[in-house]
């Protein structure tokens, strides 16, 4: 496997896939010789440029490289692809003229790719496939919630509202700064097609916001079930995807700051969520209507769903094994120990 683009997803790509013991990291791009290389060579990993002409400014910055995007191509598998939005489009020819399959991500629009991606939700769609897109952050976290009311209930209509951050942490540039914006001011927003790429008989319309944030998105889901549930049975259904966090009522996790420090007092590296947060108190029901938010860690939840694709593209295992190896290796599977009376046993030693 290589990874073209050492960026915010591509760093969490590589450290995922190199954790897994059926996957080699062959190597990592960066475009220019910033403070990203560091991270890198403390990992260990091969340093590649990105673009073949800018090789001299790593060397004149003393960075060794092993070889250009080229040589990486030419020596993995399947490349995933963790360019900024638009330019995995541009670097689709490049792999193509290489004959390496390729993974995107979700800022390339579907028909970069032969299919969309989603492990929950279309795992087979990205079976023996040159070219695969992991959906969005945001698709990602809406398959793996409304998959499974959807098999449970059946789903009537999902109707949900994101609140998105205005950029991640590392991105000065970007804004609002002090305004809360429609982003797109059209409704319905470009989620709720995004999903039917992955689930495409379900009837969802998605609105969204951009808000001067930084830490994570957040839904509010109204989802019109066919079959009346009762909110034990909703809790239970979410409770047993590894995928889906339940937030407890009593843990004093009132937003994304507390959640992200939840995330490091576990030991998540980067204050990683890979699962969705499901506030367990907002799920409420009203006869067929099921009512709850939940929080999206924008810089993580697809990185599981990076290497399942790979799975799925280049072996014969199945949806469940391919989740459950990604699950074991990375430590997907948050649960709260308050209220099991397993308090008494420390995880981390204090300075872990």
């Amino acid at each position: 496997m290589g990874v073209n683009g050492y960026g915010t997803i591509g760093k969490r790509v590589a450290d995922a896939v190199a954790a897994q013991p059926d996957m080699e990291l062959v190597g990592v791009t960066k475009a220019s010789p910033d403070y990203g290389v560091e991270a890198a060579a403390r990992r260990g990993y091969d340093l590649y440029a990105a673009v073949d002409d800018r090789a001299d400014e790593f060397a004149a910055a003393g960075v060794d490289l092993t070889g250009t995007l080229g040589d990486l191509l030419d020596a993995v598998d399947v490349i995933v692809d963790c360019a900024p939005s638009g330019v995995g489009e541009r670097n689709a020819p490049v792999y193509e003229a290489h004959d390496t399959p390729a993974i995107f991500q979700g800022g390339e629009d579907a028909a970069v790719a032969e299919a969309s991606f989603n492990a929950r939700g279309c795992f087979e769609a990205a079976r023996d496939a040159d070219a695969v897109r992991v959906v969005s952050c945001n698709t990602t976290a809406l398959s793996r919630l409304l998959a499974p009311l959807d098999e449970a209930y059946g789903v009537e209509k999902a109707r949900v509202t994101l609140v998105r951050r205005g950029g991640d942490p590392s991105e000065t540039d970007r804004g609002p700064i002090n305004d809360i914006v429609p982003d797109p001011a059209t409704v319905p927003s470009h989620h709720g097609p995004d999903v039917n790429e992955i689930l495409p008989d379900l009837a969802v319309d998605t609105a969204a916001l951009k808000a001067p944030v930084t830490g994570m998105h957040t839904h509010s889901v109204n989802v019109t079930l066919e079959t009346e549930p009762d909110e034990s049975g909703v809790r239970d259904l979410l409770g047993d995807e590894d995928r889906i966090f339940l937030v407890p009522e009593g843990a004093g996790i009132d937003g994304a700051g507390a959640l992200k420090e939840y995330a490091a007092d576990a030991g998540r590296p980067r204050s990683d969520l890979w699962e969705n947060c499901v506030w367990e108190e907002s799920i409420s029901v009203t006869g067929r209507d099921l009512y709850l938010f939940q929080n999206v860690h924008q810089e993580a939840d697809v990185v599981p769903e990076n290497v399942d694709a790979i799975r799925a593209m280049t072996t014969d295992v199945d949806a469940p094994e391919s989740m459950a190896r990604t699950n074991e290796t990375l430590g997907v599977g948050l649960r709260s120990r308050l209220g099991n009376d397993e308090l008494g046993r420390a995880e981390l030693a204090a300075d872990d």
